[in-house]
């Protein structure tokens, strides 16, 4: 018994640093350990989701000063996702317990909430008209050195049993020298480039929360978006079960989707979706694709509704041997019922491209 008690003691005496190591809280990061990090990130740019999760895992210890928004910006290739997360951890930083995640059973109550929401508000949604105002660039390689490439103007009309149809207006401000016609795809009326036509903005985030997609589901974070508090969802679903699919020319693939939904938690509705491309067939032209939207309320008719306000859709094609990025800025602007007159803009500059609003703290 003696000999006995003495190998507990002995084993207790082991596991003790260790159990206390664990239940150790993690030191924030340091100025020099974000530096470090994001160093890394030109040679690494796989790496970026690993710095993600350490500033979310340990937060920050010292005040975010635009020379480290800077630094980091230019080290990620001003990666949104990057930004943000840091800027909640300066949030969490200044003010704990506004930022402090909730427990798990009230994330998951929320998820469910929103689940509900989501699919009753996609059955009860209007046919509109909008126009987008769309930005496109173009890098070469994977540097995220983005050069202009032109400014779009389309008509893109929504209605429940056809889905979203586009319309070119304009190019660079100027209306096209002929009419050009609605259609799914608007790609033969603009100068080669990425082109946004397929992008489902009001069943996208529908089909997250379809029980036929088995989306799974965790809860990652807390935010802040358009003022509002909201908690941060991944969820990732399996290629056989997806609805996302990527068009290169002819050629098109089913693809997987992982992501993010940030979850508004007084309103139970999704104010920001973000969708990444899982599971690229090998040899298929587009190598990656992501696209991120927000959404906020606007008002059609009577009515108001949760649409799409902003989006940006980045794409990897190889040219060749040689891989090629895209980006699409859109804005949308002037919602109206179906069938109302859509005027066309003489003219496009930055008045209709005007910058992100601050986040309110």
């Amino acid at each position: 018994m003696k000999r006995k008690l003495i190998q507990i003691l002995s084993l207790l005496v082991v596991l003790c640093p260790a159990l206390v190591q664990a239940q150790t809280p993690q030191t924030p990061l340091t100025n020099r350990e974000l530096v470090t990090l994001v160093y890394e990130l030109p040679k690494h740019p796989e790496r970026r989701d690993e710095v993600v999760e350490e500033i979310r895992k340990r937060g920050i210890g010292f005040p975010l000063t635009d020379g480290m928004r800077s630094l980091v910006a230019t080290k990620s290739g001003s990666d949104p996702l990057l930004r943000r997360t840091l800027e909640e951890a300066e949030r969490r930083r200044v003010n704990p317990a506004a930022s402090a995640r909730p427990p798990d059973a009230e994330a998951e109550e929320l998820l469910e909430r929103t689940r509900v929401a989501t699919l009753a508000a996609a059955a009860a949604m209007p046919d509109f008209i909008v126009k987008q105002l769309i930005k496109r660039s173009y890098a070469f390689g994977t540097t995220s050195n983005w050069i202009p490439q032109d400014n779009l103007t389309i008509a893109v009309g929504y209605r429940a049993n056809a889905g979203e149809e586009y319309k070119v207006l304009a190019v660079n401000g100027m209306p096209l020298g002929r009419e050009a016609k609605q259609s799914r795809d608007y790609s033969k009326d603009v100068a080669p480039g990425a082109t946004s036509s397929g992008v489902e903005y009001i069943s996208a985030v529908a089909d997250v929360f379809k029980p036929e997609s088995k989306t799974v589901f965790k809860f990652a974070d807390t935010d802040l978006v358009l003022g509002r508090r909201t908690l941060v969802f991944e969820y990732a679903i399996e290629q056989p079960l997806s609805n996302l699919n990527l068009r290169a020319d002819t050629a098109a693939a089913s693809v997987g989707s992982r992501g993010r939904v940030w979850i508004d938690r007084e309103t139970n509705r999704v104010l920001r979706f973000e969708q990444v491309a899982t599971e690229i067939p090998p040899g298929f032209p587009i190598t990656a694709a992501s696209s991120l939207i927000d959404y906020d309320w606007v008002t059609i008719g009577e009515g108001k509704y949760l649409l799409p306000t902003h989006s940006e859709i980045l794409l990897t094609r190889l040219n060749g041997n040689m891989p090629r990025q895209s980006r699409n800025e859109i804005r949308f602007r002037g919602y109206q019922k179906f069938g109302a007159e859509l005027k066309i803009i003489d003219e496009i500059d930055e008045k209709d491209f005007p910058p992100e609003k601050p986040e309110k703290p």
